[in-house]
């Protein structure tokens, strides 16, 4: 499939590829609904060119399966409520790894706007997660730095404006947050 290399990876994502997982909120890199993972780092996908991942390993909330102990975990402890932020949310504590701190979780999630649940729930559900997840590139960084400017979610191959599937999705990089 070809797409052109100036489409937001987000509309790739859900218009080219059918990931509709994957959430628009504000379009601006503000809100976090549309997180995913880029090489392993959690980027806003609203403000990331389709060329700008080609060849990285993009990872969406689809990508998880169902399986991940951050969706299990979010369910149990009512960290989702309406669920727009949800898929954002959980694909920016995927990047942190097992075993986060409050600290690195409140860091972590610090571009991610939720208005349901007061963040305490969300926190509560990323803190007793299991850890059978990997600890990524993200979750080794030290606590308090901002998130990298890219990251990916697997799903697809791409190369040369062409989507391969069952390869590697192109990712988008997450701005740099505001708020910390």
């Amino acid at each position: 499939m070809l797409v052109h290399p100036l489409k937001r990876l987000l509309d790739v994502l859900r218009e080219d590829c059918g990931l509709t997982g994957t959430k628009e909120g504000c379009g601006e890199g503000e809100c976090g609904a549309c997180t995913v993972l880029v090489d392993g780092l959690a980027v806003n996908s609203c403000l990331v060119p389709a060329a700008q991942v080609a060849g990285a390993k993009v990872v969406t909330i689809e990508g998880l399966k169902g399986r991940h102990p951050l969706q299990r975990a979010f369910a149990e402890h009512g960290g989702a409520q309406c669920g727009i932020c949800t898929p954002g949310m959980i694909m920016a504590a995927a990047a942190l790894g097992p075993r986060p701190t409050l600290d690195e979780v409140r860091t972590g999630l610090a571009g991610n706007i939720c208005r349901c649940t007061g963040y305490e729930a969300i926190y509560r559900a990323i803190r007793k997660a299991e850890s059978g997840s990997k600890k990524t590139e993200a979750g080794r960084r030290k606590t308090g730095e901002r998130r990298q400017k890219t990251g990916g979610v697997r799903r697809g191959a791409w190369t040369s404006s062409k989507w391969s599937p069952g390869a590697s999705v192109p990712g988008s990089p997450k701005a740099g947050r505001r708020r910390a």
